[in-house]
């Protein structure tokens, strides 16, 4: 009986990674980790599959080589109990001025460089240029970090998480006066390196990168878009992005038309209706764009398997 059921979770398990072309896309919610109680209601909805929890990389990473992933197991064990998936998103880039969340011996030891750069941000309709900041990736000694901290993650999690997803690709930094070695290529590349790391150690939960813009490339001019999706495509690696904005003009000269173009093809498209992407408003009817409108492009346009839903989703709110 013993060796049926493990067989059985098995089949469920693999049953749970796979996504069928023209499915209506599954609905989770996206949020911060310790939250989950108080949105119960929210997340045991019926339509509601599971969750996708964005840690930063300090939280995890306490100090050189010691980690903390009790936040996690603590948000797993919570999800499994209410038989909802949990979906990781690592954070290593941020969005306001105070927000440093990488380890203090990244931010201090000479061969880090500082370990953050400024970037700046504009997210969303109506809403001011924000300061940011986001990790040197493209620092090899940054990087290294980075990895370590995937594979340990692997380690703990893989096979039980449903999946795992590395940040936007976009990033805005003032090139004139960076001093720690970008370039828009070495970007590129470190971006693909930490795709391929986290490839190879997660071997059973899913690996998606969130991919929207690149620095200096418009168009595909510099063939970032059209390589990362094609590296994505061979090597069973799902896509997605942090905004579901239908027919928005930037979105249409980068990573949406090759969401198009690879629609079906893919082991998991994924992507989301954050909070900023809540102000869009569908330019026909000077309206925000409702639920039906994000579903039907998403399914239809991009091909999307699950659509995280902010907490602030109108809809998800009126449950409340």
């Amino acid at each position: 009986m013993k060796k049926i059921t493990e067989v059985l979770g098995l089949v469920l398990f693999i049953a749970s990674l796979c996504f069928v072309e023209g499915q209506t896309p599954q609905n989770y919610i996206y949020t911060s980790s310790g939250d989950l109680r108080s949105m119960e209601k929210m997340i045991t909805r019926e339509d509601i599959g599971g969750v996708q929890i964005v840690y930063n990389w300090r939280a995890l990473e306490t100090s050189k080589d010691e980690y903390d992933f009790s936040a996690i197991e603590k948000d797993l064990d919570y999800l499994t109990g209410l038989h909802r998936k949990l979906f990781i998103q690592l954070q290593d880039r941020f969005f306001e001025p105070q927000a440093r969340y990488i380890p203090d011996y990244v931010l201090n030891d000479k061969e880090y460089r500082g370990g953050l750069v400024p970037q700046f941000d504009n997210p969303g309709e109506d809403k001011p240029v924000g300061n940011g900041w986001v990790a040197q990736q493209w620092n090899p000694a940054v990087r290294m970090r980075f990895q370590k901290l995937i594979g340990e993650l692997a380690k703990r999690f893989d096979g039980k998480i449903q999946g795992i997803n590395l940040p936007e690709t976009s990033i805005d930094i003032d090139m004139k006066k960076d001093k720690t070695g970008f370039s828009c290529d070495r970007y590129f590349q470190a971006e693909l390196e930490n795709l391929a790391f986290a490839r190879s150690v997660f071997h059973d939960s899913h690996v998606l990168q969130y991919i929207n813009f690149f620095p200096c490339e418009w168009e595909n001019d510099h063939q970032y878009m059209s390589r990362l999706f094609d590296f994505a495509y061979k090597n069973n690696i799902g896509l997605g992005g942090p905004d579901i904005v239908p027919d928005k003009k930037a979105q249409m000269k980068n990573s949406y038309p090759f969401f198009n173009q690879y629609k079906g093809k893919l082991a998991l498209v994924a992507m989301a209706v954050q909070e900023p992407t809540l102000t869009y408003k569908n330019p026909t009817t000077k309206k925000p764009f409702t639920k039906e409108e994000f579903t039907e492009y998403a399914e239809n346009y991009l091909g999307v398997n699950i659509i995280f839903w902010s907490v602030e989703s109108p809809w998800l709110r009126d449950s409340q």
